[in-house]
């Protein structure tokens, strides 16, 4: 790799420490090429990605963004899995982990802050963007359909009384 193919890479992988919302640290030692592709088509599904890189190069597009605390987290076989979303990344990481034993996480960011294995964790169990915005709109719909069910139901009623008179008179 010359030069001006590393100050690409570490172009790139500034952009990605500044504008994802989540970046999770893993050694992948031991995993096969198979097993990569599904952790790779796993985070695509969910709107992340994985990336590989030199963790010299790394180390370098860290330094002045918010998350360079995690720099010390690059040693080894090291892996990167990031989503601009706070918590695909980690759910997904999370998730394979399970499954792959020589997948271990290692820590993490979260915008500046920095997590350590458990923090992953933490933030994996917590709710993607789309599921809090669908109970809030559902906590928010709940009182409308009741007020339309509670308006309904007297002209409901009515209607089956006068219905039974009917059904009365007719027999």
């Amino acid at each position: 790799m010359d030069r001006a193919q590393k100050e690409k890479v570490v172009e790139e992988l500034g952009q990605i420490f500044e504008s994802s919302g989540v970046v999770v640290v893993a050694h992948y030692a031991g995993l096969t090429v198979a097993e990569m592709q599904v952790l790779r088509a796993r985070m695509r599904e969910a709107g992340g990605a994985v990336r590989v890189a030199k963790n010299r190069l790394a180390k370098i597009a860290l330094e002045g963004k918010p998350c360079e605390s995690i720099a010390s987290l690059l040693t080894g076989m090291t892996v990167l899995a990031y989503s601009e979303d706070p918590v695909t990344a980690a759910k997904v990481s999370d998730e394979f982990a399970k499954d792959n034993k020589k997948f271990v996480i290692l820590g993490g960011a979260m915008g500046g802050t920095a997590l350590d294995s458990d923090g992953v964790k933490a933030v994996a169990s917590m709710p993607s963007r789309e599921e809090l915005i669908a109970q809030v709109v559902s906590c928010i719909g709940a009182p409308a359909a009741n007020i339309a069910g509670a308006i309904g139901a007297p002209a409901s009623n009515i209607a089956g009384i006068l219905s039974t008179l009917e059904e009365r008179e007719a027999a």
